[in-house]
């Protein structure tokens, strides 16, 4: 697989720490390096707005999908390659998965991990064939790591769908794991025909 487009979720807060603000800063600049465009939810606040600053000062591409409800809320970004508004949240997610061949979590909040869970929901169940990362920031996710696998061992998640998730500290590695992966599940689109 040869990826054009990824995907960022990531908080409408930039955190606690300085470290998450650099995190975002290193993966916009190395998706733009990488000549990918970004797709993200349009905001110019926090997380978000920051990793779509580094893209585009970098030379990249950015579009931003964002609800017409969240557009002032979220102070919708004004200088991004594209900028598109929808109808509401499920509208905005259809759309960025759409848009994307893989997908990345920055540290967020409950909408950053709503939307990676949905996503990998989705290519667990064969819906799409799309690789998808999480970003780990000084220790964010290890936790959340640690749950799912445990989960997988108590038997409610199969090895092949937990290992749909890349994990890297660095945003070069996990961009050149993501453009490596090949799916384990054969997505349904494969099999349907037509009509």
């Amino acid at each position: 697989m040869s990826l054009t487009s990824v995907c960022v979720f990531c908080g409408a807060n930039a955190g606690t720490t300085p470290a998450y603000t650099e995190a975002a800063i290193a993966l916009g600049t190395a998706i733009a390096e990488r000549k990918l465009t970004l797709v993200y939810g349009g905001g110019a606040v926090g997380l978000m707005g920051i990793v779509a600053d580094a893209a585009l000062a970098a030379g990249g591409e950015v579009i931003g999908i964002i609800p017409q409800s969240l557009m002032d809320k979220e102070i919708g970004h004004k200088s991004l390659t594209r900028l598109e508004v929808v109808d509401g949240m499920h509208a905005r997610k259809a759309r960025m998965a759409e848009l994307s061949d893989a997908f990345i979590a920055l540290p967020g909040g409950l909408g950053t991990l709503e939307e990676l869970f949905e996503v990998w929901t989705w290519g667990q169940l064969g819906y799409h064939g799309k690789p998808l990362g999480l970003l780990e920031v000084n220790g964010f996710y290890s936790k959340l790591t640690a749950f799912l696998d445990h989960i997988v061992g108590e038997g409610f998640v199969r090895a092949p769908h937990r290992d749909m998730l890349q994990v890297s500290e660095s945003p070069q590695t996990l961009l050149e794991a993501l453009d490596q992966w090949q799916p384990t599940v054969t997505p349904k689109w494969v099999d349907q025909k037509p009509g």
